[in-house]
C-alpha cells in the first residue's frame, strides 16, 4: 500500500491495498462476493479521516483488518494483536458483517508471489 502526498485536510489518502474473500463492486461502491476463479481484488483509493470513535458508525459498514501479507500470521505484539495486523478499516457493504467474517475477508498490503 502507498500512501499519498497528496493534502487531503484531514488524514491520508492510500492505495495498493487487495481484498481477498470478496470483491470491490464499482457499481454500488461495496463488497460483493468474488468472481469465480478469482482470489484477490484491487481496492479504490481509500481515505483514512481521523475521527473520535463515538463519531464513527459501522452500520453498513465490515470493520475489514488490513495484514501485511496473506499469511495472516506474525509474532503476537504487546498490543495484542499479530505483528502481521497492520489497522481495521471499514468497508462499505450491503450485507451483514457476519456474512464476510464467515468468508475471511479481510485487506492485503501485498500479495505472495
Amino acid at each position: 500500500a502507498v500512501v499519498s502526498t497528496q493534502s487531503t485536510g484531514d488524514g491520508a489518502y492510500i492505495t495498493g491495498l487487495f481484498v481477498e474473500g470478496a470483491r470491490w463492486d464499482k457499481k454500488k461502491m461495496a463488497l460483493a462476493e468474488s468472481l469465480p476463479k478469482i482470489l484477490y481484488d484491487t481496492m479504490p483509493v481509500i481515505w483514512l479521516k481521523p475521527a473520535l470513535k463515538l463519531e464513527i458508525s459501522t452500520e453498513g459498514r465490515y470493520v475489514s483488518p488490513v495484514y501485511k501479507t496473506s499469511a495472516r500470521q506474525g509474532q503476537l505484539s504487546t498490543t495484542g494483536h499479530s505483528t502481521n495486523f497492520v489497522l481495521a478499516i471499514n468497508v462499505p457493504t450491503i450485507k451483514p458483517q457476519k456474512h464476510w467474517v464467515l468468508r475471511g475477508t479481510c485487506l492485503l498490503c501485498s500479495l505472495d508471489d
